[in-house]
């Protein structure tokens, strides 16, 4: 198990997974928990942090690739030191790399879909080298290809500001030797052309879908690159387009002087070629490992020769030799702004003086027997030399877990590849204690061939006794269970869930065992996760015949809700509970809403309309009377009489009401009437004089006597 899996860096940082390993560090998935997003970060190699040189470089490399900011660039966005681990955070990108994008496709490309891929990484290079950076290693396992088509270069780790010292030892060449420029290959200064030339290679294989050269060993690989001449695209492919080819092979000069001068100037041919794939170039003088004839010089700034005059001519007495330029031999008039030769007329001015070219026979024999003297002299110095240190050598690193130190040190692959082996830190583990848990540079893993690379720091185990439970206390539930897998322990862990007030959701509240506690393999842990604040349950309380103000301040303090409902009742005063509606000794959960019914009092008096009908009847009347009483007759009358009353019913929330008539005492009518109603019509019988009472509830709302 990795140590540095669910480390958190700058307490920002969290470490997810391993995705990849580099010549100098080790690049995790992360998350930046600040800004809630997923980077991936760089971890400098534990042997090579040891080495202050090192260091300093790593952070020189980070602030340098930190300086540039383009899309077709992996942005980087932090770098740091944390806990004595050096990284850098960079952009975490969604997709696959150009050679695997390539190998889904068959091998090779289209030309329209090559030109897409190169001009884009040319134009990553393009802003790279305009701030003095070159990159040294492009090839295409370090371009990403995104899933919306658009690429980015990756892996400036091991790019350098060209200001600095630019003598590339031969123990320290890296990037891949099947993209290795000659001038890299040789050990020798290199410049922004360097990346033009593996570009071209890049731009090689996605055309023809094989490398310009092949070989036993790197060295021959190497060799090939500074002496031989690839076979052109078209004899590979005949469909290839013939300017498209040209650009291809004027990237890959092996004569730095014949090579593209500049990202730029690649990117404007690439440009008229997309414009016009039937565009003719025309560039003389290229010779694949040739050296060329003496031509006039070009002032460009260091590493930034995007300032081509497109032709014109410099006056060498021009303040041209100053300190900050370099002179680089350019193409002569007829190479330069790319050397085109269109189909249709071109009237541009012609160049004053015309340089004589060289007779291609003549060259020609001269160039190959430049190759064979420059070949010969390679293989005799480096077999005197003892050394093949110019071209980088990948060599396997030994596995070294389950052994003790000293056994490791004792086997063959260790010896007879003159390993060093250094102790590291001590790790709890479940292996026996004093065995190998974790090396690095990982075991089986190729790396190239440098002293510190064959530095191998290990790491032993501690044993199982001094395994104890991490305190995992508010830790994420996810976390926490990293934290136990790194323990190496086959742990039986069960998650229980339980609420909580203090400690956020899906957080650790408590663990079994404590922290602390020795742990053993096949133990069983129980964290108790928090599901958030507990919802709580209430028993209530009748609350009829209590005031209204101590009722809603019980409620409010059970964090209940209270409505109130007011209605008149004469049986009860003013400000009293009649009810509520949800019944005492029921359980409600918290923040429900309890409706309290309240007394008003009595209600006021309604002045009810009564009708007494002038003629008598039997029947109750079908039609309501005048709302006027009558006014006696004259004579009493012996004779009873039909009064119709009409009673208004009362409108203060009431489903229904009890409504009695009382004539001389004595019960005419009586009945429950809903209130929907609203009026009820009473016919009663009357003997003058007679007293007529009306009760609704049991309360008298009239009261009248008729003479």
């Amino acid at each position: 198990m990795d140590r540095y899996i669910g480390k958190l860096l700058d307490n920002r940082y969290e470490i997810l997974e391993r995705v990849g390993t580099g010549g100098m560090a080790v690049v995790y998935k992360g998350k930046d928990h600040r800004l809630n997003r997923l980077v991936a970060i760089k971890i400098l190699k534990e042997d090579l942090a040891q080495d202050a040189e090192f260091r300093r470089r790593f952070h020189e490399e980070s602030q340098a690739v930190a300086m540039l900011s383009h899309p077709n660039i992996m942005a980087v966005y932090d770098v740091s030191r944390s806990d004595d681990i050096d990284f850098i955070v960079m952009e975490l990108l969604d997709g696959i790399t150009l050679k695997q994008y390539m190998q889904q496709k068959g091998g090779k490309l289209s030309w329209k879909e090559s030109l897409h891929f190169i001009t884009q990484i040319m134009k990553a290079l393009s802003h790279a080298h305009s701030r003095g950076i070159i990159h040294r290693d492009i090839k295409p396992h370090n371009i990403m290809v995104l899933r919306d088509g658009s690429i980015k270069v990756t892996d400036f780790g091991i790019a350098r500001v060209t200001s600095a010292n630019q003598n590339t030892m031969t123990q320290e060449a890296l990037g891949s030797v099947h993209y290795i420029s000659p001038e890299q290959a040789r050990g020798s200064h290199i410049d922004a052309r360097s990346d033009i030339y593996s570009a071209g290679v890049v731009l090689y294989e996605m055309l023809t879908g094989r490398l310009p050269y092949e070989g036993d060993s790197p060295v021959a690989v190497a060799i090939q690159h500074i002496n031989s001449v690839p076979l052109s695209p078209r004899e590979l492919d005949p469909t290839i387009p013939e300017a498209l080819e040209a650009i291809t092979m004027k990237a890959m000069a092996s004569d730095v002087n014949k090579r593209y001068i500049s990202a730029d100037a690649m990117l404007a041919d690439l440009e008229e070629f997309r414009k016009n794939p039937n565009i003719s170039f025309d560039f003389p003088g290229l010779d694949f490992g040739g050296e060329g004839v003496d031509e006039p010089t070009q002032i460009i700034g260091a590493n930034t020769p995007s300032a081509i005059t497109h032709g014109g001519r410099r006056d060498p007495s021009e303040g041209a030799m100053k300190d900050a330029t370099r002179r680089i031999p350019r193409p002569r008039n007829e190479d330069t702004d790319s050397g085109r030769r269109r189909e249709e007329t071109n009237t541009r001015p012609q160049p004053v003086e015309e340089e004589p070219r060289s007779p291609w026979p003549i060259v020609a024999a001269v160039g190959v027997i430049l190759v064979f003297l420059v070949g010969i002299g390679y293989f005799l110095y480096t077999a005197l030399a003892g050394s093949w240190a110019t071209t980088p050598q990948e060599i396997t690193v030994p596995t070294l877990l389950g052994y003790t130190v000293e056994e490791a040190r004792a086997l063959p692959e260790v010896v007879e590849g003159n390993f060093t082996i250094v102790e590291g830190e001590q790790q709890s583990s479940s292996e026996e204690e004093g065995t190998i848990v974790s090396q690095s540079p990982d075991g089986n893993s190729s790396v190239t061939n440098t002293e510190s690379n064959r530095t191998i720091t290990v790491h032993v185990s501690m044993g199982l006794d001094d395994i104890v439970m991490p305190d995992l206390y508010n830790q994420s539930e996810a976390l926490a269970r990293r934290m136990l897998e790194q323990l190496n322990l086959d742990l039986e862990i069960q998650v229980e869930e339980e609420a909580s007030d203090e400690i956020t959701s899906n957080h650790v509240i408590r663990q079994e065992p404590e922290a602390n506690t020795s742990l053993q393999d096949g133990d069983a842990v129980t964290l108790y996760v928090s599901t958030g604040p507990a919802t709580r349950s209430v028993t209530l309380i009748p609350f009829i015949g209590q005031s209204y103000e101590s009722a809603a301040a019980w409620l409010t303090e059970n964090n209940l809700l209270v409505e109130r409902r007011d209605v008149y009742d004469d049986t009860v005063a003013a400000g009293i509970i009649i009810d509520q509606s949800i019944a005492g000794g029921t359980e409600v959960t918290e923040g429900a809403t309890i409706t309290l019914t309240v007394s008003q009092g009595p209600e006021p008096e309604p002045t009810p309309t009564l009708e007494p009908s002038t003629e008598p009847t039997t029947q109750p009347s079908s039609t309501p009377e005048p709302t006027t009483a009558p006014e006696p007759s004259a004579e009493p009358s012996v004779e009873p009489e039909s009064m119709t009353l009409n009673i208004t019913l009362p409108n203060d929330g009431r489903e229904g009401v009890q409504v009695r008539v009382e004539v001389n005492g004595e019960r005419q009518f009586n009945r429950w009437v809903p209130t929907s109603v609203l009026t009820v019509r009473p016919t009663i019988q009357i003997v003058r004089p007679a007293q007529v009472r009306v009760y609704i509830d049991g309360e008298i709302i009239y009261d009248e006597t008729f003479e």
